[in-house]
């Protein structure tokens, strides 16, 4: 009997979509363009932000940001559970990533920790919006606002995550997205950093095209992070479908959690108080005690059963290889425990009622 496959992602384009993407080819006119321009509009009222800089990645946005403000040496105190561009955007600005745990049920930043490590080098906060959920922002904002540090918000994976009635994307000083295929608006390669500084705007603006301000004129070293027009349009276009998409990833994240909070040994990811998870991912930790198996037995049930599951991230940031050579190992108890027992399933804005039923029940029948 064949099984029916439930896929972690749905990163189709629909006519519109595509529709938008063959006219820019036809135009001839691929370079960054007018589509960008207007994409960066239309993503700046939805979250409300001031200013919008769209780029080639979430990795490139998240470097613009950096680039406005950080000095070689500065340190920039980031959760260690999380991807690994969370860091490395901060060595590629010149500064260094300082590795805080994180909460043990929110999955975001512990500001607690983070508050222990800042030195007088400590310039930011790189907190991240995990997999939608919120990170803890009023305690993130207090600290910054205590110490005077500038925060960048690592918001690749909340698109349309909302907190205090708001979208994160206003939130300032930085927030950065990106536009890879699995998140919430996907165009393929892209990013984009929100601000609410004029000038820091300019500035990334500068930096995304060779420091080029006039043709053949260049004030600094900058680099090539243009998104293109084809990316631009198919952002543009895909905004008209975002709240529709969201919408049926929270129905989804909520039947699961209605189902899921009722299973003994599986523990889901607490959402953040006064905010509103956007669903990139779904999340829980699996004791293997309580549930009766371990989190790989159970991924490997769940595969047998048509249905893929993930695992993010199977490292913290402190236990990677090219971390440890540059400063050394140090232990992250909760980050180091949730990487062990963490699992992701199906939550995305593709799947059908019944396809939310198919993940529940293969998730129950593997306890049978």
């Amino acid at each position: 009997m064949t099984v029916k496959k439930i896929n972690m992602a749905d990163t189709r384009l629909t006519e519109a979509e595509i529709t938008a993407a063959v006219e820019v080819l036809r135009s001839g006119l691929l370079r960054q363009g007018p589509q960008v321009a207007a994409f960066e509009k239309a993503f700046a009222e939805f979250t409300g932000a001031k200013f919008a800089v769209a780029s080639s990645s979430g990795t490139s946005a998240l470097h613009l940001a950096y680039l406005t403000f950080l000095k070689p040496g500065d340190e920039v105190l980031v959760p260690a559970f999380t991807f690994f561009a969370t860091a490395s955007a901060v060595i590629l600005a010149g500064g260094k990533p300082v590795f805080c745990d994180v909460d043990p049920e929110t999955y975001t930043l512990d500001v607690a920790d983070a508050a222990r490590k800042i030195t007088p080098r400590t310039r930011a906060l790189g907190p991240v919006h995990l997999f939608g959920n919120a990170a803890a922002v009023k305690q993130v904002r207090d600290l910054a606002a205590k110490h005077n540090l500038k925060i960048v918000w690592d918001a690749a994976q909340a698109h349309g995550t909302r907190y205090g009635g708001g979208d994160i994307g206003g939130l300032g000083d930085f927030v950065c997205y990106s536009f890879y295929p699995t998140k919430n608006l996907f165009v393929g390669e892209g990013g984009m950093t929100l601000t609410d500084s004029a000038a820091a705007a300019e500035l990334m603006k500068l930096y995304r095209s060779h420091g080029q301000g006039q043709k053949y004129k260049h004030t600094l070293v900058g680099y090539n992070y243009r998104m293109t027009d084809v990316e631009g349009a198919i952002g543009l276009a895909q905004m008209t479908r975002l709240p529709e998409m969201l919408a049926a990833r929270r129905k989804n994240g909520a039947a699961l959690t209605a189902a899921l909070s009722r299973i003994d040994g599986l523990a889901l990811q607490r959402v953040e108080e006064n905010s509103d998870h956007s669903f990139h991912q779904y999340c829980f930790t699996v004791d293997p005690q309580r549930f009766g198996m371990d989190r790989d037995a159970l991924r490997d049930r769940l595969q047998q059963a048509g249905v893929m599951s993930g695992v993010h991230y199977p490292l913290g940031l402190h236990e990677q290889p090219v971390f440890q050579d540059l400063y050394g190992e140090i232990s992250l108890p909760v980050t180091e425990d949730l990487r062990s027992r963490i699992m992701a399933i199906p939550v995305h804005h593709g799947l059908s009622e019944e396809d939310v039923a198919a993940v529940i029940a293969a998730i129950k029948g593997a306890q049978g």
